[in-house]
């Protein structure tokens, strides 16, 4: 068999430079009926060994059979109904190549978007465990956005996988996106809702946030992962090019060290788009829908009477307030950032968002302040009241007892 390397100089030394047959086969010590052929052949050759026979073809009739009727018959029953006595793996070598002949056909169709069409959402669990407290590191979830037209890349880092921090989260990049798609594609993650008697049904929070934003939101029915590819293409993405060899200090380094990925990301050339997401987030972004004039009520919100221990509870941390306002309604609001606490309108209390678990957080001037109101309570002297008593005679006792008064 002729070699590559002189098929392809016999191809070029004839085409290229015009030389006869005789001439190829002279200058290469080549017979010519060599020559005619290489120059006949359009492939390079290539050494194909015969293939040998197998002990697993007196037995594909049988295995035929049972596929055309039953496609999906694992292996092991199709050995158990031929009787097969030998090699497993031969046997399931040969079933892997001919089952898909009697699967039905289920190509996957390719989906175009149009400007402003829809946005893929997920949540990203990135295999790294973030400090968020001393000698405590934890797994937190990364809220990921993907616009289908442009492939734009938004995500951030949550406290949370609750309602309260995932619609904050879902906010904070609607913002820095500057308008809202019309279509937010989900799964059934918890707070979004859930397929329910066949049908999809959103929680109340969802409910409320899309009708703030005028957009809809779509739940994908359950395990359907190609209805939302594009974001869970973007998961691997993140995991594969933005994790790999870095240190996080904690949540706000981690976001910090997204945030500036992202933007390289963003302007680097997308292969399925021939494009980057930056030259189409301009027409993407123009055919969205405005974002609202009032942004939508995202966040831990709640309402109590402050106890004489002058803490609130958010997400399973206690923050303080000052105790002037024990006994009264206080309104709690915490967002990814902060937690404050207001009373009658004032502020009580304002405290940096803690991301780990079963803390207690106390400012200093309301640590003061309480210790200051138990000292004066403390020192306070109750004031004697003066009351006159009246004072009986000697003799009226002995008068009532009947005893004789001695002069």
């Amino acid at each position: 068999m002729i070699k590559v390397e002189d098929w392809a100089e016999i191809r070029r030394l004839h085409r290229a430079e015009g030389m006869p047959i005789k001439a190829i086969a002279r200058q290469l010590g080549i017979a010519r009926n060599t020559v005619r052929r290489a120059l006949a052949a359009e492939e390079p050759p290539k050494y194909q060994r015969p293939g040998k026979k197998s002990i697993v073809d007196a037995v594909e009739p049988q295995i035929r059979q049972l596929l055309r009727q039953w496609p999906d018959m694992p292996a092991t029953v199709i050995a158990e109904r031929i009787g097969w006595q030998r090699s497993m793996t031969v046997l399931k070598d040969r079933i892997r190549q001919i089952r898909p002949e009697y699967r039905p056909l289920d190509p996957a169709s390719r989906t175009s978007y149009q400007p402003g069409e829809l946005a893929q959402c997920d949540l990203w669990f990135p295999p790294a465990r973030i400090p968020v407290g001393p000698d405590r590191r934890m797994s937190l979830p990364v809220l990921v956005l993907v616009c289908g037209y442009s492939r734009w890349l938004l995500a951030r880092m949550l406290p949370s996988r609750a309602a309260g921090d995932l619609f904050a989260g879902m906010w904070a990049l609607l913002s820095l996106l500057g308008a809202t798609p019309k279509t937010l594609v989900w799964d059934n993650e918890g707070a979004i809702g859930a397929w329910k008697g066949g049908r999809p049904q959103l929680t109340q929070d969802a409910e409320a946030f899309r009708g703030t934003l005028g957009a809809r939101i779509l739940q994908c029915r359950p395990a359907d992962p190609e209805a939302k590819g594009l974001v869970e293409r973007a998961n691997g993405y993140l995991e594969t090019s933005f994790l790999p060899g870095r240190i996080f200090t904690g949540p706000h380094d981690f976001n910090a060290q997204l945030e500036d990925w992202l933007q390289r990301a963003n302007h680097r050339h997308h292969r399925r788009l021939d494009c980057r997401p930056a030259d189409r987030i301009g027409a993407d972004r123009a055919a969205m829908v405005a974002l609202p004039p009032v942004p939508p009520t995202v966040g831990w919100r709640s309402a109590t009477r402050l106890a004489r221990d002058h803490y609130v509870r958010v997400a399973s941390n206690d923050y303080s307030v000052h105790p002037s306002a024990i006994g009264r309604l206080v309104d709690v609001v915490a967002d990814l950032e902060h937690v404050t606490v207001t009373c009658a309108g004032q502020v009580v209390a304002r405290h940096e968002r803690c991301w780990d678990v079963h803390q207690t957080l106390t400012d200093l001037a309301h640590a003061r302040a309480a210790a200051a109101l138990r000292s004066a309570r403390l020192q306070a002297v109750a004031t004697p009241v003066d009351t006159e008593v009246e004072q009986r005679q000697l003799a009226d006792y002995d008068a009532l007892l009947g005893i004789e008064t001695v002069a």
